[in-house]
């Protein structure tokens, strides 16, 4: 049986700090003054969380708060009568993939993290296999085990790292 489940609506606080410095970094990259991006970050939390917002999820939170965010700006030009510098139109598909970018960033960042927790033997094996290339036969020499030993050490590493990292992507995403 498949049971689904809504997802988690979080409170204003837990909502602003999940995206308020995407939102920031996004006003900055599309010709924002940092200055502004402040009181636009401000001001685009105000409006969303001030007309009903109705959570549905991180993902289309955070492109509903940039798209707030990018009529806040026009707006603030608008009134300004200054001219915009960028094109805005293809404005969130760039950010989202810079976003993209950035997870990508912050799951190398945790696999390093992981890392710093494996034992030296292991992370001795893992610098040799990945970062010297060395065969496993050389591994068993060095590491003082059968080279059948090398593969399954491998195969615990990798299979540790990979808990590691899931448990922060987890924990990041709740």
């Amino acid at each position: 049986m498949l049971v689904t489940t809504e997802p988690k609506t979080p409170t204003n606080e837990e909502l602003i700090l999940a995206h308020q410095d995407s939102v920031w970094r996004f006003l900055v990259s599309i010709g924002c003054e940092p200055n502004l991006a402040d009181d636009l970050t401000q001001e685009t939390f105000l409006q969303v969380l001030g007309d009903g917002f109705e959570y549905r999820g991180p993902h289309e939170t955070a492109g509903w708060l940039l798209r707030v965010a990018k009529h806040q700006f026009i707006d603030s030009v608008r009134k300004k009568k200054l001219k915009l510098g960028v094109d805005l139109e293809h404005a969130e598909t760039r950010w989202q993939e810079f976003e993209a970018e950035c997870a990508y960033a912050q799951r190398v960042q945790w696999l390093r993290e992981c890392m710093d927790g494996l034992t030296e033997r292991s992370r001795e094996a893992v610098k040799q296999r990945y970062e010297l290339e060395l065969p496993r036969e050389e591994m068993a020499k060095r590491l003082g085990i059968e080279p059948a030993g090398v593969k399954t050490l491998l195969e615990r590493i990798r299979q540790t790292l990979r808990d590691c990292v899931q448990g922060k992507v987890d924990r990041d995403q709740a």
